[in-house]
Formats: C-alpha cells, structure tokens, sequence
C-alpha cells in the first residue's frame, strides 16, 4: 500500500507544482482536469476519494485499536505493525489534501481567466463608448452614464481579481508547506523502515536464542 501512495503523491505534487507556473504543460494539465470534471469523471473521483477516506478511517481504527493495549502486551511485531499503520494514515491523509489542493488550484484559475476575460471586454467596450462620446454630442449624457457604470463594473472585477490572486498566493504557500511535510513525511520512513529492520534483527536474534536453549534442554 505504502509503494502506490507514494508514486501517487509525488504525480499531484508534480501536478500543483505545473499549476503555479505559467508554461504550457499547464495549459495541457487544465485541458486534462476540465475533461477530468466532465460526464462521469467527478463521480468516478468522488468514489475514489471516498475509498481511501474509508481505508484511512480503517487504518486510524487499527492504530487506535494497538494504542488501547496494554504497553506489557505489545511485542516487536505489534510495535512494526502500529508504525506502518501510522505511516500509511498519514500518507492517505497527505494524498486526500492535495487531491482537495489541485482541485481548488484549477477552480481558482479559471476562475481568475473567467475574470481577466470579462474585464478585458469591459475595458474595449469603454473604449467604445469613448469613442462614440466625441462623435455626437446627442449620446453624450447616455454615453457618460453607461462608461461610467464600465467603470465601476471594472473596479469591481479588478477587486474580484485580486481576492482571487490573494486566494492563489495563499494557496502556493500552503503548497511550500507541503513540500516541507513531505520531506519530514519521507525522513519519517526511511527512519521506520531502518526501526523496522533493527527489529526484525532483533526478532531473529531473539528466535536464535530459543532455538539453541531449545536444543540444549533436548541433549
């Protein structure tokens, strides 16, 4: 389980991180998530999704389960078994994150072309309007209510852009905070699995040790 989260999380990492640059993979990578949320992607999605949810409950479960032992009652094995657990919750987790992440990265996006878009329309047809104020001086009152009701429309997109640049620029921070977790999340199993390889040494050592009393008793 541990060997497909992996690849998984590091693939969304390599997706955010095409996001917050303006190249043409990302071009690319939003055509595939606008494909992704059409017909029956967001279902099949959301089903995904609430599996490893379901399987991170199962695995949180577990861990509670060994954790409610009595310490005396906790051998080398359980002690392998609650670190692995722990691991893999954690992973799950992270994995769920990002999904939500690259989802929000793409909503916000388009979201801020949506509004790019509109204002540059707004701003030609002002011009427009300006153009058609100095030609006749008849339109001159309707024309200077309508550039002016442009005008306002303008502030209030170029308002709405910024929110969504400060929503963006929030995001690509939480983004460097996870690069950050994800490294301590790596350091964190190559240490388990060096805990793991050191118990499993002492395991054998331990079944040696029975084994040659065993023979002992024997002869």
């Amino acid at each position: 389980m541990i060997q497909l989260l992996f690849p998984v999380i590091f693939g969304e990492m390599a997706v955010i991180m095409i996001l917050l640059f303006k190249t043409p993979l990302r071009k690319l990578v939003i055509m595939a998530l606008d494909r992704l949320k059409r017909g029956t992607g967001p279902l099949i999605v959301k089903t995904v999704a609430g599996v490893i949810f379901v399987m991170m409950l199962i695995t949180v479960y577990s861990i509670k389960e060994i954790e409610s032992r009595p310490i005396d009652t906790l051998n080398p094995t359980d002690q392998i078994l609650f670190s692995r657990l722990v691991l893999e919750a954690s992973l799950m987790g992270f994995l769920l994150f990002l999904s939500l992440m690259i989802d929000r990265l793409h909503h916000y996006i388009r979201e801020l072309h949506l509004l790019r878009k509109t204002m540059e329309a707004a701003k030609k047809q002002n011009r427009a309007m300006e153009d058609r104020k100095s030609s006749s001086s008849d339109e001159f009152k309707v024309s200077g209510e309508e550039i002016s009701k442009l005008k306002t429309k303008i502030k209030q997109l170029e308002s709405e852009c910024g929110t969504k640049g400060n929503e963006v620029k929030a995001a690509e921070a939480n983004v460097v905070a996870l690069k950050s977790q994800s490294e301590g999340f790596l350091m964190e199993y190559d240490r388990l699995l060096e805990e793991n390889q050191n118990l499993r040494d002492q395991l054998q050592s331990i079944d040696h040790n029975l084994s040659h009393n065993d023979n002992k008793k024997n002869t």
